[in-house]
């Protein structure tokens, strides 16, 4: 059995136990190279008999929560549970795999091959290797946000015996949809989000297509170093999917220019506010396997760039002084010119290239499975999500034998963010009702 290593704290009247576990990188190779698995398991005094509760965060590539207070799902969660936050495979205090890491393992396709062990399957088998030493090998219960719960998904299509019962938030993944499918919902709920967002703030427009102009013809550096696009810059749309993110971009676009010597210039307020929103210095894991998720038994060959085209407002060759057509913004896409432009992704794009051309990921979901499922399980479903589209999530409920849905226009991706704590009380209540 794996070793685990346990410290322990207080933190705002509870116990934290800081757990670190030795786990293969390749479950199916035990006797092979092993990396470390941390996480962080919070107690409320006189909970110690509580059974456990295992949040996979969203993703890929983030790490577990950081509370610095009890507050929001996790005060909710501590009244039934113990709650585990897991650090997922290649993320904070577990084995780190970034661009310093995973290029000093060789060539790209040595790096390839060592990312291909980071999607949900492997961490699934983490999970459980780590339930086995908590639990006594009870099951536990699981609550996932976003790519979260496409995690938890797999965990019922690959090891139900270890789910008491299970509770998903914005991420019932399709099953078996192609990446080109997903994409092509996702940008269309993008562009609904962009006519919304620009129904709201139509100088926001003007703006855009303003900037968008001057870096065309004008060299602007972000504090990270490289130049700024006209296309990398409407990356910053992948904030029109959160529920106050009209706010932020209105306020990222209000006064974006300077006057120097007599020329327009981008401020460096707003270089740096839009460097926040594009740069993946810290989250290179996100990039890299982003498309990997959707990967399975056939290559993605970057499907969000092929099928970019297909949507006129998003193009990457749209004309900003075309004022006959919307100007949009792109929304939780990844593509391969990006992995160039972006210092922190640039050492690892031939390997993300490598990725994106694998035939041979496995299946992540297995339908047959889930139609039989006996977990109890509740899911939150945004019929305004822009990431994990509605059309995908209810059809996924249909297919998964015990799963109630609870489909809501309250909130948008990033609901339990925003009000964790009645929407983990609601999905409770539903699994048990």
């Amino acid at each position: 059995m794996a070793r685990m290593d346990t410290t322990r704290y207080r933190l705002d009247g509870h116990d934290v136990l800081a757990h670190r576990l030795t786990v293969p990188l390749d479950h199916a190779a035990p006797g092979g190279e092993t990396i470390e698995i941390f996480a962080r398991e919070i107690v409320r005094d006189g909970g110690a008999e509580k059974p456990h509760l295992v949040w996979f965060q969203g993703g890929p590539g983030g790490r577990g929560d950081r509370p610095a207070r009890i507050s929001g799902w996790i005060d909710r969660a501590l009244r039934d549970y113990r709650v585990v936050l897991l650090d997922q495979r290649g993320t904070g205090l577990s084995t780190p795999a970034d661009a310093l890491t995973i290029t000093a393992r060789g060539d790209a396709a040595a790096q390839a091959a060592y990312l291909s062990h980071f999607r949900a399957d492997a961490i699934v088998a983490d999970a459980e290797a780590l339930r086995r030493h908590l639990t006594g090998d009870r099951p536990w219960s699981a609550l996932g946000q976003s790519y979260g719960g496409f995690v938890i998904t797999t965990y019922l299509s690959t090891a139900p015996d270890g789910l008491r019962e299970a509770f998903i938030t914005g991420g019932l993944p399709g099953l078996t949809t192609p990446a080109e499918q997903v994409y092509r919902l996702t940008y269309a709920k993008t562009a609904r989000r962009n006519a919304q967002y620009f129904a709201r703030y139509p100088d926001d427009q003007a703006t855009l297509r303003e900037v968008t102009r001057h870096l065309g013809d004008t060299e602007e550096l972000l504090p990270t170093g490289e130049r700024l696009s006209a296309r990398r810059l409407r990356q910053v749309g992948t904030r029109l999917g959160a529920g106050l993110g009209f706010d932020a971009l209105h306020y990222l676009f209000e006064d974006p220019f300077v006057t120097v010597a007599g020329a327009r210039r981008l401020s460096r307020g707003f270089l740096a506010d839009a460097c926040a929103l594009l740069s993946y210095a810290g989250r290179e894991l996100y990039a890299v396997l982003h498309e990997t998720i959707y990967a399975q038994g056939a290559a993605t060959h970057w499907a969000a760039h092929r099928v970019r085209g297909e949507f006129s407002t998003m193009a990457e060759d749209a004309d900003p002084a075309w004022h006959a057509t919307p100007y949009h913004l792109t929304g939780e896409h990844i593509y391969p010119w990006q992995l160039r432009e972006d210092p922190a992704l640039a050492p690892l794009a031939a390997a993300a290239d490598l990725l994106a051309t694998k035939e041979d990921f496995p299946a992540l979901y297995d339908p047959r499975v889930l139609a039989e499922n006996t977990v109890p399980v509740a899911a939150a479903v945004y019929t305004d999500d822009m990431f994990v589209p509605v059309e995908l999530s209810q059809e996924t409920a249909r297919a998964v034998q015990n799963l109630r849905p609870w489909i809501t226009n309250e909130y948008h991706h990033d609901g339990i963010r925003v009000d964790g704590e009645h929407i983990l009380d609601r999905l409770i209540t539903l699994a048990r009702s």
